[in-house]
Parts: structure tokens; C-alpha cells; sequence
């Protein structure tokens, strides 16, 4: 994704963006939010997960 992608991205993305925006594939980064080792803060609202994009931006060193 493009810096300029990221930083217009809401307060959650679901897994699937959030695997994009890390370079994961979706088997894997299935297996570390349900493992509770995701590179930043997943949030589990029922049986989907959702990433705090601030952490995420934090992490990918594009925090505002």
C-alpha cells in the first residue's frame, strides 16, 4: 500500500488490509491475530478482527 493509502485509512481496517499493509499473507496473519501475535493492536469484535490503524501507522513509522 502507498503512504498515501495508509494514512487515509479509518480508525480500523479489517485483517485483510491490515495483513496488505504488512506484507503478510492471509493464512498467516489469520494465525497471529488468533494467536494474539500480531505485529500491532487487533481488536475482536465477534468472529471478525479489525487492526487500530494508529498502530498500525505507529508501526510502519508513518504515525501523524
Amino acid at each position: 500500500m502507498s503512504r498515501e493509502e495508509l494514512l487515509e485509512l479509518p480508525a480500523a481496517v479489517d485483517l485483510e488490509t491490515g495483513n496488505r499493509a504488512l506484507g503478510l499473507g492471509r493464512s498467516k496473519g489469520y494465525e497471529l491475530a488468533k494467536r494474539g501475535l500480531y505485529p500491532c493492536k487487533v481488536l475482536r469484535l465477534g468472529n471478525a478482527y479489525r487492526v487500530v490503524t494508529a498502530d498500525l501507522l505507529a508501526l510502519l513509522g508513518l504515525a501523524a
